[in-house]
């Protein structure tokens, strides 16, 4: 599960699309209870993007460690391996425009199998695993393409509402070719009911919006008598045209 290499041609440079804030979740839901209290009290202002936003950061395949993209084994005793559903999640980045984004940073986090993170706070009564750490990375070919190995997370419960439950995760961080292009966000996984039960996804205006944060489950990536593999496709802000007299926002 190496890196595959990417191209040394100079990314593109220019500002970005305007966020759709209809296509995002509001900042105020009461329905998930810690937005009240995070939401801005204010309405927001909207800002041209800086230089800095447009320009960087930018990442090499030289950073990553030998298996950082594999969950499985990246904190496991060696000849063990962390406990679970193996799988597969690999997929691509692109842009608003359909074009792959080359050389952007992805971390991903995630309870174990039985639901438990590795961190301190968290007082579920699931298992710790010895072996699963719950944190990698990756960058992305040229394509925008990536792929990881990891386990399928459980559910957990969150003390949002009187029986409240999370559906099976990964967090996704996600660096593109400039700060305007930071994501970050969840992947949830094909068939599972507590989706559309989740606080947190209801504050999702739009259909269509949650369906583009479920991976559907990929039987042709699938590795036989090892590990089912998930198709998880993600979306960053795409850059505008040179702008002209006629439409000075550019496209």
């Amino acid at each position: 599960m190496a890196a595959e290499p990417f191209s040394n041609k100079g990314a593109e440079t220019g500002g970005f699309f305007a966020r759709d804030r209809n296509w995002h979740p509001p900042a105020f839901a009461p329905g998930y209870k810690s937005s009240v209290l995070r939401s801005p009290q204010r309405a927001l202002l909207s800002f041209d993007n800086t230089l800095s936003e447009i320009t960087g950061p930018v990442f090499g395949h030289d950073m990553l460690g030998e298996s950082d993209n594999d969950l499985i084994h990246n904190f496991a005793k060696p000849g063990e391996s962390a406990i679970g559903e193996r799988i597969i999640v690999h997929g691509r980045v692109i842009d608003e425009r359909g074009r792959g984004v080359s050389a952007a940073l992805l971390e991903f986090w995630q309870a174990n199998a039985g639901g438990r993170y590795r961190h301190a706070k968290d007082g579920y009564l699931a298992a710790l695993d010895p072996n699963f750490g719950g944190c990698g990375r990756t960058v992305t070919d040229e394509d925008g393409g990536y792929v990881f190995r990891t386990i399928r997370p459980g559910p957990y419960p969150w003390p949002n509402g009187p029986n409240d439950w999370r559906p099976a995760h990964i967090h996704f961080s996600v660096f593109g070719h400039g700060f305007a292009q930071r994501l970050v966000t969840q992947m949830y996984f094909e068939g599972d009911p507590l989706i559309w039960l989740c606080p947190i996804v209801r504050t999702i205006p739009d259909k269509a919006a949650v369906e583009m944060l479920i991976a559907t489950l990929d039987m042709q990536a699938a590795i036989p008598m090892d590990a089912l593999a998930y198709r998880f496709d993600i979306v960053l802000r795409g850059r505008r045209s040179t702008p002209f007299e006629n439409r000075p926002e550019g496209n």
